[in-house]
């Protein structure tokens, strides 16, 4: 009886059907082929004797048209199935008869795997505010939409990983808990195992961090860079990629509490291997996105288009493909700080007042108005800056021989201001001590940092790329909040 059950398990296993994505079912020329499929309807139609069922797997951005012959399939089997409902159909793949697709399902045998209430599910088959989609976030990935910018965003994930893996760089886990503050900038989350309610205290009356789990206080990570420059001091070229958080209490639509960072640090780099190295890799990026999500990245410009139509025409965004391949096409310009500070002070834009923070002096720490104005209206080609005055940059930056400036760098993008910001690392221990006591960094918890340049210190250089601001860029989207799957910003950490 044993040896009989495990046969008839057996014989199941053998007999189950094999699924095909609608990616492939989409693809193939196997007409007359039977397949089964899978997937969420996102449309369902009637006519007298055939009902239409639009499907989609998140496979690709395009339906599979299910034919259902009322002939073939009872009524009664279709007619719980509504938009939302995730269904298994078998049938033939044949040739389709009407306009918009190639290929359609005639069924054969269709079965509910999961029904939807449509008097309950939120996604009708109609336009839907990308707000209304952030309050749900655990449905949105099933629209168009952000189908799309998911596989988007997977496909620059392998990208990046595949670039610095071709170049010899070695990925590195760098702390998410941290009691370091890499850019002096204190905005940070705290992490703490102390009762908030009762907090023990010393005796001059201050929380007794010594009581904490790590016995001092505690952060998340606001940038991996400092680890990593400890790391490429061995290896020479690393990479981290990583979430990183800020407690910025900020509700633009270019500010998030938690995202994801791409820093790359490289040992006997200077400040022009650094341009280089950002510029390949972002011409890079932009190339395997037009390669291999052609589908995805139409469908964004179509969406951009229609969003835009009624703006004025100088209001309206580059169309999306053809800014991907401005970019790509473009000799990226490089000018100094003190050379775009002149351009932007005697332009007619800041002269007319069109400016919300007028360029009046030297030394002013540069807005994404000006950033974009560099790229868009002046030289209309990307833009890195170059050596910028140190007062407005962080303590680990190489500080230039005039005393005023640093080897810092950020390259500036169309839509977008700064996408990349980083420099040559500063060497040297006296110097890199002097900034460190001028910025009141605490030298002494940075102990480590500050050995590295006792022990065969050399030049180099890394930069940050904020990852979700080259979402915004490559999707063509105008909220942050709409290229991470689940945002957190002030007051909003649902899901």
């Amino acid at each position: 009886m044993i040896f009989c059950f495990f046969a008839y398990k057996l014989s199941l296993n053998r007999q189950k059907v094999k699924r095909t994505e609608i990616r492939q079912a989409l693809l193939s020329e196997e007409f007359e082929k039977e397949i089964t499929v899978m997937g969420w309807i996102r449309t369902k139609r009637a006519s007298k004797n055939v009902v239409f069922i639009a499907l989609n797997d998140g496979s690709v951005i395009h339906n599979l048209q299910l034919v259902a012959d009322l002939g073939k399939i009872p009524e009664h089997v279709l007619s719980p199935m509504h938009t939302g409902a995730a269904i298994k159909a078998t049938g033939k793949l044949v040739p389709s008869a009407g306009s918009g697709q190639r290929v359609e399902l005639s069924v054969e045998n269709i079965e509910m795997l999961g029904d939807a209430n449509p008097n309950e599910y939120p996604l009708q088959p109609k336009k839907h505010s990308l707000e209304f989609l952030r309050e749900k976030a655990h449905l949105r990935f099933r629209t168009n939409t952000f189908g799309a910018i998911t596989r988007l965003r997977h496909a620059m994930i392998f990208a990046i990983h595949k670039f610095f893996n071709d170049k010899g760089f070695y990925n590195i886990h760098t702390p998410i808990i941290t009691t370091s503050d890499a850019e002096g900038a204190g905005e940070m989350f705290q992490v703490t195992t102390l009762d908030l309610e009762n907090l023990p205290k010393t005796q001059d009356a201050i929380v007794d961090y010594k009581k904490d789990f790590f016995g001092k206080p505690a952060n998340l990570t606001v940038s991996g860079q400092l680890e990593a420059e400890l790391a490429a001091l061995a290896l020479s070229k690393v990479y981290t990629f990583g979430p990183t958080f800020r407690a910025e209490n900020s509700n633009t639509s270019r500010h998030l509490a938690e995202f994801w960072m791409i820093e790359p640090e490289v040992a006997f780099f200077d400040i022009h291997d650094n341009m280089d190295l950002a510029e390949e890799m972002l011409k890079y990026l932009i190339r395997y996105a037009l390669e291999f999500c052609a589908d995805d990245l139409a469908f964004l410009s179509k969406r951009l288009i229609e969003e835009e139509k009624n703006k004025k025409a100088e209001d309206r965004s580059m169309e999306l493909i053809e800014k991907l391949n401005f970019v790509l096409e473009s000799p990226f310009i490089r000018i100094s700080y003190t050379e775009a500070v002149d351009i932007l002070k005697n332009s007619n834009h800041n002269k007319k007042g069109r400016f919300v923070y007028p360029v009046e002096s030297w030394g002013v720490d540069l807005q994404s108005e000006h950033e974009r104005y560099l790229v868009e209206k002046h030289f209309k080609k990307p833009v890195i800056l170059t050596d910028y005055p140190k007062d407005i940059k962080a303590f680990y930056m190489k500080l230039n021989e005039d005393g005023k400036t640093v080897r810092a760098m950020d390259v500036l993008f169309p839509g977008i201001g700064e996408i990349i910001g980083g420099s040559q690392r500063e060497e040297d221990y006296d110097k890199l001590m002097q900034r460190m006591m001028e910025m009141h960094i605490p030298h002494q918890q940075m102990w480590w940092y500050l050995e590295t340049r006792k022990f065969g210190t050399v030049p180099h250089a890394g930069y940050g790329l904020g990852f979700e601001r080259l979402m915004l860029f490559m999707s063509g989207m105008n909220n942050i909040r709409d290229v991470i799957p689940f945002p957190r910003t002030p007051l909003n950490c649902e899901f």
